[in-house]
């Protein structure tokens, strides 16, 4: 008998929680919605977008089917048409291959934009696949692609927050430091 009684309470407990911390969460949603612009953000940070680069072969730089856009790899094509080469843990150092994800995520966000027409319309940042250029023994890839990801989160917020996989590569093309490509939810 103490056993159903205790298990009603139990019962009793979960069950009248659940109203009230829905109502908390929809009120996080909501003012989380109300003071999400990624644009604005950018604007903050002092970061501009520009055209996305041409693809260099028989692909495009993104597709879309359904709500999903599948963003092709990118690499760190600077303002001055320079990409930032050499490989981490040799030519470049770990800060180095940050600053590289950074400017790789910033030209992630320009397909981005062509592709959505507004920012706004990125409901979550889905996946990420950060490949770095880097010797043999280089094992700290994932500090390298948080240049990608810290951007992310600072542009997005939560909405920023993404799987990942970072891993090491023998080469890359044009030698290029990092491409990365990911995947993300959108609304109309």
């Amino acid at each position: 008998m103490r056993k159903i009684i205790y298990g009603i309470i139990i019962l009793l407990a979960f069950s009248c929680s659940p109203a009230t911390t829905e109502d908390s969460e929809k009120k996080v949603v909501k003012a989380q919605v109300s003071d999400y612009n990624p644009e604005a953000k950018l604007e903050e940070l002092g970061i501009t977008l520009r055209p996305p680069s041409t693809p260099v072969a028989n692909y495009v730089n993104a597709v879309r089917t359904g709500n999903l856009v599948f963003l092709s790899g990118k690499g760190p094509l600077q303002a001055n048409g320079e990409n930032i080469t050499g490989k981490v843990g040799a030519d470049l150092s770990i800060e180095q291959g940050y600053e590289a994800a950074k400017v790789t995520a910033v030209n992630q966000l320009s397909t981005l934009k062509a592709e959505l027409g507004d920012l706004s319309k990125v409901k979550r940042v889905v996946k990420v696949l950060g490949m770095v250029n880097c010797t043999p023994e280089f094992s700290d890839q994932p500090k390298v692609i948080n240049g990608f990801s810290d951007l992310m989160v600072e542009v997005f917020g939560e909405r920023g927050k993404h799987a990942r996989a970072a891993v090491g590569m023998a080469a890359l093309p044009g030698n290029i430091a990092v491409e990365i490509e990911m995947i993300v939810e959108v609304e109309d």
